[in-house]
């Protein structure tokens, strides 16, 4: 029984009766206008008396609806409703406002379909249930039977069950009109209020925007904190192993150690509370070390472990680091770091480092160069167990030079491991600006 009646009166044909009655509410305003011009036009006369009058105010009602539907907001509102009271999947419908003309018109063409099918439904909805009950029980009234309609009902040709099998008729005829009418603006929500071309590209772009910021956070996370906890784990190491006989040098790691955690510390609290926030424009502003404010220390906190590191550093004619673009210096700053720290994770020996400025073809370019012994076998290195790491840090390195319309190049080099990174700078015609 449920299954032929289920959806003629069943949850959801309920709700999407409910639907169809706001969208007969939300058409008063433009009928009630329009018949009061429909009332004037005729000379006055009551509209709501004439049922011809009354049709014509409905069909003028409906261009005046059609209109106000391209409003952009239009859209989001029956989207809201569409989505909570006709059972259509939420991502099948547009979010946001109607931006171009085709959006615009569609959602024109679903209001003026809601609120003009909505009034109909209404309309019966007040009228046939009295009708039909008054049908039910004429057989039990004589004063109904008596009515000119009882009349004819109960004439010498009519069966005495026919007003109450009309009355059942009226209700069932009702039920499927708004199941049909439902089940309609639900086939052709999607069509009207989903997404066109243009949102779904806009859409995209929104996510590959996104994507891009969440990629950056996590290359910030892998640089800042991988780089400490190698940093850390090789400082300690070597404290712990000169404890008795150094502590001089003992001093000089913990001070590193704290420097290094404090810093690390500070930046992944910033990372952490632009992903809790969820705001992707915070990205930019958010607080990351340059080669001039802390390669120096950069590098006196990797050499605070025993590692011998070697630099050599030629900001070029301007003399400074500090006369480098702001994002450049950011970047070659953290690919000095992922650099430094893969050679700690992998390497056994002496760090070279060249960070130079210099001219090639009339372009200015900051070329990161770096060398270390290459990492012994696995069978040799760590007691046996093979290296760890993916990768991400190479990845995040070649990732930060694309940006910049640089590259970077790492692998065996002769007898070493070699990461080359080369950014590019512009022209020599403006020495200590930038892209």
């Amino acid at each position: 029984m449920r299954r032929w009646t289920g959806p003629l009166v069943g949850a959801r044909a309920r709700l999407r009766w409910v639907h169809l009655i706001l969208g007969g509410a939300l058409l008063m305003p433009y009928l009630l206008l329009a018949q009061v011009v429909v009332g004037a036009a005729a000379g006055g006369v009551n509209v709501l008396a004439s049922l011809p009058l009354t049709l014509l105010s409905y069909a003028a009602s409906l261009p005046l609806v059609a209109l106000t539907g391209l409003f952009g907001l239009v859209r989001p509102l029956s989207a809201t409703a569409a989505r909570a009271m006709t059972g259509v999947p939420g991502d099948r419908l547009a979010d946001g406002p109607a931006r171009s003309w085709a959006a615009r018109r569609r959602a024109s063409a679903w209001w003026t379909l809601h609120l003009g099918i909505g009034a109909l439904v209404s309309g019966m909805s007040l009228a046939v249930p009295p009708m039909a009950v008054v049908l039910i029980v004429m057989p039990l009234s004589g004063t109904l039977r008596a009515s000119v309609w009882g009349t004819y009902l109960f004439s010498a040709e009519a069966e005495p069950y026919l007003s109450p099998l009309l009355g059942a008729g009226l209700l069932a005829g009702l039920a499927a009109v708004c199941a049909g009418a439902g089940a309609l603006l639900a086939r052709l929500a999607p069509v009207l209020l989903g997404p066109t071309a243009a949102d779904r590209l806009a859409a995209a772009e929104e996510r590959a925007a996104d994507l891009a910021v969440r990629n950056r956070l996590a290359r910030e996370l892998h640089d800042a904190v991988g780089h400490a906890l190698s940093a850390v784990t090789l400082q300690a190491g070597a404290a712990r192993r000169v404890l008795d006989s150094d502590p001089a040098f003992v001093r000089e790691a913990l001070a590193a150690i704290e420097e290094t955690t404090r810093r690390t510390v500070g930046e992944l609290d910033a990372v952490l509370g632009l992903l809790r926030d969820g705001d992707p424009a915070r990205a930019d502003a958010m607080p990351a070390p340059t080669l001039a404010g802390d390669l120096d220390g950069l590098l006196a906190r990797t050499r605070a472990g025993g590692t011998v590191l070697t630099a050599e550093q030629d900001p070029g004619p301007a003399g400074d680091w500090a006369q480098l673009p702001a994002i450049a210096s950011r970047e070659a700053y953290r690919i000095v770091q992922e650099g430094l720290s893969n050679a700690l994770r992998h390497g056994t020996g002496p760090i070279t480092l060249l960070i130079r400025v210099h001219t090639t073809d009339g372009s200015r370019e900051l070329e990161i160069t770096m060398t270390n012994p290459p990492a012994p076998p696995p069978h040799a290195h760590d007691g046996g167990r093979p290296r760890t790491g993916g990768g991400r840090g190479l990845r995040g390195a070649s990732e930060r030079a694309a940006l910049l319309g640089g590259r970077v190049e790492a692998g065996p080099h002769g007898e070493t491991w070699r990461l080359r990174a080369v950014l590019p700078l512009g022209t020599t015609t403006a020495p200590g600006g930038g892209r």
